[in-house]
């Protein structure tokens, strides 16, 4: 099974300029990096530690802040280094509404999602895992859901008001700050959530247990853009439009 990005149908890929192509893979490429470190490191931690879940999150937690910092540096100048369909939606949102911005969102989006699916399976083919498979990590509860509206509402309000040449070492940290001080290990991320439903690893979220973390991303989302309003503060200036 190829692991290559997919191919945009002919009449798309003729019909995006260069630089909408570009973005459009950077955000596949780095949605497939950033869900195989969190995947890939979550496995080689769970085998190394010897059964010590603190040890195995704190590599887990270090390996995701590391690539996070890197892959935002590196592809923010190219499509601004969303990775994350919330993030793609608010800051969509900031500026004025066209058919174009519409567009753009749309691929980002599929892009994004099609980068988690690629990057767990890139994962599991490093470690000889079947590549298809489902996670039986239940993660449910008022709690997680808090935890997964917080984290989310933390890192929108970072991605709204973070100077740009701060904003990966920012945001690296806040995630890796919030793997610790949430219930829920801060997915803050739909597309992490599809991808790691498809790991039955440490980084692993059941099926069942999806919809709720998505909802709860999402309230949390709406919450970090009221917070970032209330504040008062600049406009985003991390998004590559």
């Amino acid at each position: 099974m190829s692991l290559s990005p997919p191919a945009l149908p002919a009449a798309v890929s003729q019909d995006l300029e260069p630089r909408l192509q570009h973005q459009v893979l950077a955000e596949f490429v780095g949605t497939a990096a950033l869900l195989c470190a969190v995947i890939g490191s979550g496995i080689m931690a769970e085998r190394l530690s010897a059964g010590n879940m603190g040890v195995a999150l704190l590599a887990n937690t270090l390996a995701t802040v590391f690539a996070l910092y890197v892959l935002i540096e590196l592809l923010g100048p190219v499509s601004g280094a969303h990775f994350n369909p919330l993030v793609t939606l608010v800051l969509g949102s900031q500026t004025k509404a066209s058919g174009k911005r519409a567009r753009r969102t749309l691929l980002f989006i599929a892009s994004q999602l099609l980068g988690a699916v690629a990057g767990a399976w890139l994962a599991h083919a490093m470690f000889d895992m079947n590549l298809l498979q489902f996670s039986h990590k239940i993660r449910s509860g008022s709690g997680q859901w808090l935890a997964e509206a917080v984290a989310t509402a933390g890192l929108i309000l970072i991605v709204l008001r973070a100077p740009a040449a701060k904003a990966p070492a920012l945001v690296a940290c806040y995630i890796g700050a919030a793997y610790w001080f949430t219930a829920s290990t801060s997915f803050a991320n739909p597309a992490a959530v599809l991808g790691r439903m498809l790991s039955d690893s440490f980084a692993g979220i059941a099926p069942a247990s999806a919809a709720g973390f998505v909802a709860a991303q999402a309230v949390g989302a709406l919450a970090g853009v009221a917070l970032h309003r209330a504040l008062g503060g600049p406009q985003a200036a991390n998004d590559q439009g």
